[in-house]
């Protein structure tokens, strides 16, 4: 099942004090960035935080899964989803604590 818009939309929304938010489709499910930083994935209408230790200790014991069959495993936001302030926080962190977005390799 893939995301529908209406969920993303939900998700960029609850962002949008975190910083400049944006998403961009990817094989049917969309990424999440940052500032350019990807920071999360939105599959199958679930969130899916990129995971850090500094994130790791903010939620304190994480819910952990795959965002896909054989991806790495991400936080799993649940029922925090909703409270804006503390998933902004949690996107802040993760961001800090990711490493900056590799420089595309120019077309020849």
């Amino acid at each position: 099942m893939a995301t529908n818009k209406n969920f993303i939309g939900f998700i960029t929304d609850q962002l949008e004090s975190a910083g400049q938010i944006t998403s961009k489709m990817m094989f049917g499910e969309y990424g999440v960035y940052l500032d350019g930083k990807i920071v999360a994935l939105v599959c199958d209408n679930k969130l899916f935080v990129k995971p850090t230790e500094a994130g790791r200790s903010f939620i304190g014991k994480p819910v952990e899964a795959p965002a896909y069959t054989g991806a790495k495993m991400s936080f799993l936001i649940g029922d925090k989803i909703e409270d804006r302030e503390w998933l902004c926080e949690l996107i802040r962190i993760t961001a800090r604590e990711l490493p900056e977005a590799k420089p595309k390799k120019k077309k020849k």
